[in-house]
């Protein structure tokens, strides 16, 4: 058993004598000599021994700068006068001639554990004060990302690490995200490979806190050792967040204070926090997770399957607006078709599957030799087309002679033969167009016009 520091701040002889003999027979207690007051005031602030034990005549130079440490005077002259300095100097407790190993040692233990319980009342406080501050404020807002960083903030408030986060688990491909760090406030997911992380590892499959004293040593970090140990980290500590039993994320914590590791007291709030937010968390992954998917399927939703550029029912809903924007405004816009030259005999001598492989490589190629702001999409088969707005006939030309180029001196990874493009470009305002069907319209007929007129060219219909 650790024996508890006492510090002694003594000057009479004989009382000195006492003390020695009492601390060399002593099983729970160690003392700790301060010859000067000045000494003593330098160990109380940086140490916090589990009493201080002073003599009458020195309470003087010690009065009210002992802190948290209780006192126990020894009253060595007379017994009257001793007590009621102890009282006027608001001494915890006193002893008194004749000195008795047993009275020392049954006020130490009074005092010792009354501090003790003290600390463990202030420390209840604390806990019970931390969840009501995380219950309100997480409960303060619905956006499911500030709750998270909130959780995050408010432990690195309370304890001192160097790192907290909230790490969501997909269990599916074996990975975890980071979702929220109190050194990020508009953290993204960051994706983190399991294998490389044995303690988070551990905790989901105990469903129980892991605890790394000290990654030097522990031998769950072996595999790890040499990546994290020139991080500076000391200690780590795993908190599995548990929602109908199954782990959905954990609280990861790091520290990299030397002096510092995860208390029991910690541990114990750590666990308080992560079932109190159990349910937040849970709600806030789910509606991450809902989002994502409601991206994805918006996404596939305006997305050609095979290319992965824009399908046709998106570039309409792109061109009505553009259209309109433009007859509002009356600033030009164009539109331009693209075909891919016998396409055909490329499907009859390479087979549909090389076809396909080299419509979502032209696809890149349409997509790298585009503007930002026009609209690329596929029309159908292999055919294409992009919307160009604010966009005059010159510029319109321009970009289809790129796009011409571009192909025509792309080497397609699925095919050795070149392949050209006939394009038709319309643009309007023009006395031909008067709605955007006719502005497609009139831009498949100078399509058409370059396939008939050899290929491999570009016709603009105004």
């Amino acid at each position: 058993m650790k024996k508890k520091s006492i510090l002694i701040f003594v000057k009479n002889k004989s009382i000195l004598t006492f003390l020695e003999s009492f601390f060399k027979r002593s099983r729970k207690y160690r003392r700790l000599n301060c010859d000067s007051a000045g000494t003593l005031l330098d160990v109380l602030s940086t140490n916090s021994p589990a009493a201080l034990i002073t003599e009458t005549a020195l309470l003087p130079l010690v009065a009210g700068q002992t802190g948290e440490a209780p006192v126990i005077t020894v009253i060595g002259g007379n017994r009257e006068n001793g007590i009621e300095a102890s009282i006027d100097y608001k001494a915890d407790l006193y002893i008194h001639r004749p000195f008795l190993d047993k009275d020392l040692a049954h006020k130490l233990h009074m005092i010792v554990g009354l501090k003790e319980t003290n600390i463990a009342l202030k420390q209840e406080v604390q806990h019970l004060q931390t969840i009501n501050d995380l219950t309100q404020l997480i409960s303060s807002t619905r956006d499911p990302q500030e709750i998270l960083f909130r959780i995050v903030r408010k432990i690195a408030d309370i304890m001192p690490v160097s790192r907290c986060s909230i790490i969501r688990i997909d269990w599916l491909h074996k990975y975890a995200y980071v979702v929220a760090s109190f050194e990020t406030p508009h953290l993204t997911a960051i994706k983190l490979s399991l294998k490389k992380y044995p303690e988070i590892e551990e905790a989901l499959l105990s469903m129980k806190p892991v605890i790394v004293k000290d990654i030097m040593s522990d031998p769950l970090m072996t595999s790890v050792r040499d990546a994290v140990s020139p991080l500076g980290i000391r200690s780590i500590l795993v908190m599995p967040v548990i929602f109908e039993a199954k782990v959905i994320g954990t609280l990861f914590l790091r520290t990299s204070r030397t002096e510092h590791e995860f208390s029991e007291y910690e541990i114990r709030l750590l666990k308080t926090i992560s079932d109190a937010s159990a349910n937040t968390l849970h709600n806030a992954f789910l509606f991450t997770r809902i989002e994502d998917e409601k991206t994805r399927l918006e996404k596939l939703a305006i997305t050609d399957y095979l290319t992965g550029i824009y399908n046709i029912r998106y570039f309409y809903h792109r061109l009505i607006e553009e259209f309109s924007r433009s007859e509002r405004y009356a600033i030009p816009i164009s539109c331009i078709m693209i075909d891919i030259d016998f396409f055909k005999k490329i499907n009859d001598s390479y087979g549909h599957k090389t076809g396909d492989a080299v419509l979502k490589e032209f696809a890149q190629v349409l997509k790298k030799h585009v503007r930002k702001s026009d609209v690329l999409a596929r029309y159908g088969g292999e055919e294409f087309i992009v919307v160009l707005p604010q966009t005059a006939a010159g510029g319109a030309i321009a970009e289809a002679e790129r796009i011409r180029s571009a192909v025509k001196n792309h080497k397609f990874k699925s095919m050795k033969n070149q392949i050209s493009v006939s394009v038709g470009v319309a643009t309007f305002p023009s006395p031909r167009i008067t709605t955007y069907d006719e502005l497609i319209s009139i831009s498949d007929d100078a399509l058409y016009e370059a396939k008939k007129s050899g290929r491999d060219r570009v016709v603009i219909f105004n």
